[in-house]
């Protein structure tokens, strides 16, 4: 008697064994070195722009008007790095690409570190950037692609996970590293990078796409180990992409194709839509426009801990409490968040022009305890919310998303739709960074936090209604739900 399946029922009676072969953790560890540089990258204004703002050569002193650039020109760089990846995914397979990106990246932080005007701070930012979309792009398919299905979920957290720990070397180093030898410090991660992918495989399924059956089995063979049924899941995925034509634009006419690309590109524009990116970004004026008595140096430690914490929580409990559940809690506990900064700031406003006098007024009392309304126990309601956001975004809609993105796409259009979602992440991100400071001016912090709040409702309605659960399917079961609409079978012809 056949039993009839549902997007809950269990998928298969022989649930596939997880494999403990640690050549495919190295082989995962060597590609996310790739997000190490990119949290690296990310975050590398934060220690240089004061010393910028406050320096003595005249070529490098920055305004205003150039410190939003350098903060924002990074996420413009990465929308162009995710147009190429677009092309090299399926033309030069993954792992190249990945490699690829060395080139851009290596040339910023040269440009960065050797600075002698604003321009090459810019180019360099920019070509990080550049640098950024490919990995961000390629990493979390190639990540997937190699991964088995009892720990891809685990494995596809790391690429946030070793984004997050880029971002707390970058707080610390810059701590006791001047801004030109951290950019100098950012080479080491890159080049140690390519020379660990020169020994790892390609996806097998990238090489199965291209012909090379020979090579996909050893590549398999070599992420599972000799003792595993590695030949019954290879027949799996020739067959996947045997049932595949190279993508045309009538395809997108077809639910297989256009489902998951609107699922993905959505997700992604959500999740920059939740306002993390100028969040984080604007951190600090945030908490002197809210009255927060906080120190600026322990800011960066503080959310770094709690981004790290919660991504590893996500880690944890991705292959058990399943994507949906970590996305409708992300998206609850966000909710709640931004809901109580905007009843917060709408309660007790804050003028632009009062930010010098109270930011002046805490370096003159120095360590000590800020005397007045300061002090009221209720200005704790922002930094907790904060922590609540980041901590939120991170155990669900940060890791989460960059993971489905690479499981539900169809493999005809992997690389291409891959590609798109990080352009259209990342041109959200710069508008939202480069609107949330003109916002706050004119209508207070509460006007992008309603924003804000909004769509994490509209992120929690979304997650019920069109995204589907993945956990413990493979790759080839997540295709055929989409083909048929609800089955979750592999075709066995």
């Amino acid at each position: 008697m056949v039993t009839e399946r549902s997007e809950t029922t269990p998928l298969l009676l022989n649930q596939p064994k997880q494999i403990r072969n640690g050549w495919l953790y190295l082989a995962v560890f060597s590609a996310v070195l790739g997000n190490f540089n990119f949290g690296f990258s990310l975050v590398y204004p934060s220690p240089v722009i004061p010393k910028l703002r406050n320096s003595d050569d005249p070529r490098l002193h920055m305004d205003t008007h150039q410190i939003s650039w350098f903060g924002s020109i990074f996420t413009l760089g990465a929308a162009a790095g995710g147009l190429s990846a677009m092309l090299m995914n399926d033309r030069t397979g993954r792992k190249l690409s990945i490699m690829l990106s060395v080139v851009p990246s290596t040339a910023g932080y040269l440009l960065m570190g050797a600075a002698q005007n604003v321009w090459m701070l810019l180019l360099g930012r920019f070509l990080t950037g550049i640098a950024g979309g490919i990995t961000a792009s390629s990493i979390p398919v190639y990540v997937s692609e190699i991964s088995h299905p009892g720990v891809r979920g685990a494995l596809g957290s790391c690429p946030q996970i070793t984004a997050v720990f880029g971002s707390l070397a970058l707080y610390a180093l810059g701590l006791v590293l001047d801004w030109r030898w951290l950019a100098v410090t950012g080479e080491f991660p890159v080049l140690l990078m390519l020379i660990l992918l020169c020994f790892m495989p390609n996806s097998p399924r990238y090489l199965i796409t291209h012909g090379k059956r020979d090579e996909a089995c050893r590549a398999l063979k070599w992420l599972r180990g000799p003792d595993s049924d590695y030949m019954t899941e290879l027949n799996q995925i020739e067959r996947s992409v045997n049932s595949q034509v190279g993508l045309q634009w009538s395809d997108l006419r077809s639910p297989f194709y256009y489902k998951p690309i609107l699922i993905s590109v959505f997700m992604r524009f959500l999740q920059q839509m939740t306002g993390i990116t100028p969040i984080l970004v604007y951190l600090q004026p945030i908490f002197l426009r809210t009255n927060i008595l906080l120190d600026p140096k322990y800011d960066a430690a503080l959310v770094g801990a709690v981004r790290l914490l919660s991504v590893m929580i996500a880690a944890s409990l991705m292959d058990r409490a399943g994507r949906k559940t970590l996305l409708f809690a992300s998206g609850f506990l966000m909710y709640l968040a931004t809901l109580s900064m905007t009843m917060y700031t709408l309660k007790t406003p804050c003028d632009a022009s009062n930010v010098t006098v109270q930011a002046s007024g805490r370096l003159l009392e120095g360590h000590g305890a800020v005397m007045g309304p300061l002090t009221n126990s209720i200005t704790l309601v922002p930094l907790i919310s904060t922590m609540v956001i980041i901590f939120g975004y991170a155990m669900g809609w940060g890791p989460i998303t960059w993971l489905l993105m690479s499981e539900i796409l169809p493999l005809g259009a992997r690389g291409i739709a891959s590609g798109l979602c990080v352009v259209v992440s990342w041109v959200t991100a710069f508008i939202l960074t480069q609107l949330f400071m003109h916002a706050a001016d004119a209508y207070g912090l509460f006007a992008p936090f309603l924003f804000f709040c909004v769509i994490c409702v509209v992120n929690i309605i979304f997650t019920a209604v069109c995204v589907p659960e993945t956990k413990g399917r493979t790759l080839e079961e997540i295709e055929n739900y989409f083909r048929t609409g609800r089955s979750f079978t592999i075709l066995d012809g």
